[in-house]
């Protein structure tokens, strides 16, 4: 149907929760995607961060369509394929074992059962992380809060107080919105959950003061390694450092949320990485799975221990069809050699970004970049809007601040596309 159709039915029959931009994408390939009217588009958004392969990638595609015609769902109360597999990637990966992911993404992909069966089995030195499969980010976030007060009551210092980020952004329930401390997100759904407690993101004196006055109440501390929403800020090494050795003195745990950071976009597999800062628990979706709905709570297996039948659950966590597009998405990104090349791209791009006019810094890390604009530029969302209508799919984070999160296929050509277009947007 065309886009006239679509706006005119949505008017009426779906929730006004987002301001869409007059478009109607209806295909997809690589970092291109297609108009209703057959005009290409540059994707710099990838679907906020979730299309990691981009569009179209054939090893999901094909993992999809093979999986719906065997089985598309069953309940958690069964065993079903390759849950097992992803769940031992992700755990060598959460170790930066690259290396070894990629040795037991081959065995998987080629059907040996025995050698994946061997590569997977933990060495006795091996820090094992365990995962629980949710469906989105906010999920996954709901998760770690959850594991991270179950550990504290049952087997840490019995606190329930998380500390969180002022600028953060955890998700949509109430419970995230309690840990996203923004009053424009936390004011209207008032009264919230509480046992939240703010800090300002790098302000290591405040975090102190913040211990020192509440000790072993505090259960955890959450962070994102690089803030999304707030116009992709990075914590610092001191800061993440801090948090976890104030967290760990108190006896709390440290919780990264890698929704919107991990999954190889940072230029390692997950952005803690980038800091050699580790945490106990983190929070994945997004670019998990290509853009299939999919969430995960991963976790020291130490403190997952404590999560015992019935104290977490989900319908379609894991799931038949968001294990199997997962399980090519992650090996596709292991084998492909993605942190490397998000590294590699994301310089080139911060520094042809560096040098358009009325950008006034460039911020993040791979393939994660945010840049502010000066007061002459205008407001970042017309700025949007203008490179939408000259071919190129951007976001702004406020006012003033651009942000862009391409596929992890982007290329050093597909940047000079997205530079000549904000060239003759920003002039």
């Amino acid at each position: 149907m065309s886009l006239a159709t679509q706006q005119s039915l949505e008017s009426h029959y779906v929730m006004h929760t987002f301001g869409r931009s007059p478009v109607e994408f209806v295909e997809g390939h690589g970092m291109k995607l297609t108009g209703d009217d057959g005009r290409e588009y540059l994707d710099f958004l990838a679907g906020i961060g979730a299309c990691s392969l981009g569009h179209g990638n054939p090893a999901v595609l094909s993992a999809l369509e093979a999986q719906t015609k065997k089985l598309m769902h069953v309940s958690n109360y069964f065993y079903i394929e390759q849950r097992g597999q992803v769940a031992a990637l992700l755990s060598k990966l959460a170790n930066d074992d690259v290396d070894g992911a990629c040795v037991l993404a081959d065995a998987i992909a080629a059907g040996d059962e025995t050698t994946a069966a061997a590569l997977g089995a933990p060495a006795a030195d091996e820090q094992v992380w365990e995962t629980f499969f949710a469906n989105s980010g906010a999920e996954a976030n709901e998760g770690s809060m959850k594991l991270a007060r179950l550990y504290a009551k049952r087997a840490g210092n019995g606190g329930n107080t998380i500390v969180c980020m002022r600028g953060g952004f955890h998700g949509r329930t109430l419970e995230t919105i309690a840990a996203t401390m923004q009053d424009w997100l936390q004011d209207s759904f008032r009264p919230l959950p509480g046992g939240f407690v703010a800090c300002s993101p790098n302000d290591v004196d405040e975090l102190r003061s913040i211990f020192k006055q509440l000790g072993s109440e505090v259960c955890a501390v959450m962070l994102e390694p690089i803030q999304g929403e707030s116009g992709v800020h990075p914590m610092t090494e001191e800061f993440m450092a801090a948090a976890r050795d104030l967290a760990h003195e108190a006896g709390a745990v440290l919780i990264a949320d890698e929704v919107q950071c991990g999954i190889f976009r940072s230029g390692k597999p997950f952005a803690f990485q980038t800091y050699g800062v580790e945490p106990d628990i983190m929070s994945l979706a997004k670019g998990i799975a290509d853009g299939v709905p999919m969430g995960a709570v991963v976790a020291k297996k130490e403190i997952a221990d404590v999560f015992k039948p019935g104290d977490h659950g989900s319908t379609f966590g894991g799931s038949c069809l968001a294990v199997a597009a997962c399980a090519a998405t992650l090996s596709a990104l292991v084998r492909g050699g993605y942190a490397e090349h998000a590294a590699k791209v994301g310089a080139y791009m911060e520094q042809a970004l560096a040098k358009l006019p009325h950008v006034t810094e460039v911020r993040g890390r791979g393939l994660m970049l945010g840049c502010d604009l000066d007061d002459a530029a205008g407001d970042a969302h017309d700025i949007v809007a203008r490179a939408l209508a000259a071919g190129a799919v951007i976001n702004a984070t406020g006012a003033h601040t651009l942000r862009f999160l391409p596929p992890l296929v982007c290329e050093e050509v597909d940047v000079d596309g997205l530079i000549e277009i904000l060239a003759g947007v920003l002039g």
